[in-house]
């Protein structure tokens, strides 16, 4: 049986603000030396999604991690539309309009799958 916490300790608060710096670093440094697929296997390595089920669950229990699981799944198309604009867009329009309208169709198909679902 998980006991559920009220509150966060700022202590874990911080070690989790480490380790997705540290992740981060590694992705751009292996994404900026000519080896993108090393990086995006390391950006997906399912260890961020392992640390946050973890914490949620020891902080909130079952159905909290349950739910944030959940909500990855209905979240996942509009991540997959970003990803494809910025494929698309960035040899067309650069690096800040690509990501800026593939963050607000992201933005906006997010959101209105949220109010859906």
């Amino acid at each position: 049986m998980v006991t559920v916490r009220s509150t966060m300790d700022i202590k874990l608060l911080l070690l989790y603000f480490l380790i997705g710096g540290v992740i981060v670093s590694t992705v751009t440094y292996f994404g900026s030396h000519a080896k993108s697929q090393l990086a995006a296997f390391i950006a997906f390595l399912p260890s961020i999604s392992v640390i946050t089920l973890c914490t949620i669950y020891f902080a909130s229990g079952t159905q909290a991690a349950i739910s944030y699981a959940k909500s990855m799944l209905i979240l996942l198309p509009p991540w997959l539309l970003y990803v494809i604009g910025v494929i698309l867009l960035l040899p067309r329009i650069g690096l800040a309009g690509s990501l800026l309208v593939s963050i607000a169709a992201y933005l906006g198909i997010a959101v209105l799958i949220m109010k859906l679902a």
